[in-house]
C-alpha cells in the first residue's frame, strides 16, 4: 500500500530520532517535506553527505549529527546550523545506527516489483537497520521510491531489498539520483594520473573514486591496451562504467565475489544510473564486507586509488580535515589503503598534488611536520605509495630516513630542498 508523502511527514514527532543513509540513498522528497514542518522541538537526525541542502537542518529544533561532510555540511555549519561532525569510518555507521536504534529509518529506493524494493544506489551501512526498523512496531521505516533509481541488485545473502510488507510507509517521489559528474582534470592532476599508471597493469582489481586523478586514470585505463581488470570499490563512479563500456572489465579476480563488479553505492551521471538499470553485472553489497581490509586483500593484484590534503615526512596523512577543521570525512580511506597491503601483490596509492595556492602564496601539501591540531586520517604505517604531479614514493618497507628522503624528492621544486634538507637528518632530534 502506497502513502501520500505528507502521511509519512505527519508521522515523524516533534521530539523523534531519524536516521538516512549516505548521500545517493538519502530520500530527498521526504526530507524536503520535513523541511516544511515548523514545530520540531528535538528532532535528531543522523546522516552523512547529504546531496542536496535542505530547509529542515535551518530549522530551531533539528539536530543533524554527520558521518561524512560534503559541500551541504559544510554550508549548513558556515550558515549557523545545529550540526556536529561523528568520527567514524563508512564500516563502523553500522554498529553505531544499531546502538543509537533510531525510532525513524528512511531511504530512496526503486520502484517495487513483485513485493520487493530494490535500495538501488546505495546499500552502504542501514541495510540491516532498515529490516530492524521494519520488524520493530515501535519503529517506523519510510521508503521513497522513483522511477528515477535503478533497479539494482546484491549477491547471496545479502539481498539488497526490502520486502513491501517491512515498509510502513511507501512513498512515491519524482526525485531523481545524485547528478555527479566529474570536473575535467587539470594539468596537475593528468601529471599525477600519469605517474600512477605504471602500478596499473591487466589483471588487476581496481577501486577507484570520485574527482578528476581517478577519473583520469579510469579514462587512460579504457582507452589504454590494457585489460582484463576487476572492481571492487566502494564508490562506483562515471569512470568504473566506461571502463566496463570500452570492455576492459572481466572480473576474474579470483576472491570470493569473482565474476562481479562489487560495491557499496553509485554516484555520477544519469547515463550510470541507466546502465545500472537491471544490470546483473555489478552488485551492491553492506559496506562492512566491500570495506572489509580481508575481503579487499583477497582480490587478484588489488590497486585502489585514495586521495589527501597533506602528508608528512613519516607518511602520516591527513585526508579529511584542513587545519583541524572538519572537511569531508573517513569513509572507506584508511580500509582500501591499508587493505592491498594484506596481500602479497595489492598495491595502495595515495594521490594529493605537491602544493595549493593560498592567498596567491604556494603551500605544500607535503610538510616536514604536520601543524599542532592536525587530525590524521590514515597512520604511517598503512602507507604505501604516495604520488604527486613529480612522481611516486614508495614507502612500505623503507626506513623511516628513507620514507622521508622519498616524499621531499617529489615534493614542489620550490620547496623541494627545504623538504631534502630536514629528510637528511630525519628523524631529527
Amino acid at each position: 500500500m502506497k502513502h501520500h508523502i505528507s502521511e509519512a511527514v505527519a508521522a515523524v514527532r516533534s521530539d523523534d530520532t531519524l536516521a538516512v543513509p549516505l548521500g545517493p540513498g538519502v530520500p530527498g522528497g521526504f526530507i524536503h517535506a520535513l523541511g516544511e514542518r515548523d514545530d520540531f522541538t528535538h528532532l535528531e537526525v543522523f546522516g552523512a553527505l547529504l546531496p542536496d541542502l535542505y530547509q529542515l537542518f535551518m530549522h530551531p529544533g533539528v539536530h543533524y549529527r554527520s558521518g561524512f561532510f560534503g559541500p551541504a555540511e559544510r554550508f549548513l555549519r558556515d550558515a549557523g546550523a545545529s550540526i556536529d561532525f561523528v568520527p567514524a569510518d563508512f564500516r563502523r555507521f553500522d554498529p553505531i545506527l544499531h546502538h543509537l536504534a533510531p525510532r525513524v529509518m528512511a531511504t530512496a529506493a526503486a520502484p517495487p516489483v513483485d513485493g520487493w524494493v530494490s535500495l538501488s544506489v546505495h546499500a552502504g551501512a542501514s541495510v540491516d537497520e532498515l529490516h530492524r526498523a521494519g520488524a520493530d512496531p515501535d519503529r517506523l521505516l519510510v521508503v521513497e521510491v522513483s522511477p528515477h533509481f535503478p533497479q539494482t541488485y546484491g549477491l547471496g545473502e545479502h539481498h539488497h531489498r526490502l520486502h513491501v510488507d517491512e515498509i510502513d510507509y511507501l512513498v512515491e517521489s519524482d526525485r531523481e539520483p545524485l547528478n555527479l559528474a566529474d570536473a575535467p582534470a587539470t594539468s596537475v592532476e593528468m601529471a599525477i594520473a600519469e605517474h600512477a599508471m605504471p602500478y596499473m597493469h591487466s589483471g588487476c582489481t581496481l577501486q577507484t573514486g570520485i574527482g578528476g586523478i581517478p577519473s583520469m586514470v579510469a579514462k587512460m585505463l579504457a582507452e589504454g591496451p590494457l585489460g582484463d581488470f576487476g572492481v571492487h570499490s566502494e564508490m562506483f563512479t562515471t569512470g568504473l562504467m566506461h571502463l566496463h563500456q570500452a570492455g576492459k572489465v572481466t572480473n576474474r579476480k579470483e576472491g570470493p565475489y569473482d565474476g562481479y563488479s562489487i560495491t557499496t553505492f553509485a554516484a555520477g551521471v544519469p547515463e550510470l544510473y541507466t546502465w545500472l538499470h537491471e544490470n546483473e553485472v555489478v552488485r551492491f553489497l553492506p559496506v562492512r564486507v566491500v570495506n572489509s581490509p580481508e575481503v579487499i586483500a583477497k582480490n587478484r593484484h588489488m590497486v585502489t586509488i585514495n586521495g589527501a590534503l597533506a602528508i608528512d615526512l613519516s607518511g602520516q596523512v591527513v585526508a579529511d580535515t584542513i587545519g583541524g577543521t572538519q572537511f569531508s570525512g573517513i569513509g572507506g580511506h584508511e580500509d582500501f589503503v591499508s587493505g592491498p597491503g594484506l596481500s602479497a601483490d595489492g598495491r595502495s596509492l595515495i594521490c594529493l598534488p605537491s602544493s595549493t595556492t593560498v592567498n596567491g602564496e604556494l603551500v605544500t601539501r607535503i610538510l616536514p611536520k604536520l601543524p599542532s591540531g592536525s587530525v590524521i586520517s590514515t597512520p604511517r604505517h598503512q602507507v604505501d605509495v604516495v604520488v604527486t604531479e613529480y612522481g611516486a614514493a614508495e614507502l612500505s618497507g623503507r626506513t623511516i630516513r628513507e620514507r622521508a628522503l622519498a616524499l621531499a624528492a617529489i615534493g614542489h621544486p620550490d620547496v623541494r630542498d627545504d623538504l631534502l634538507a630536514v629528510a637528511q637528518n630525519w628523524p631529527a632530534d
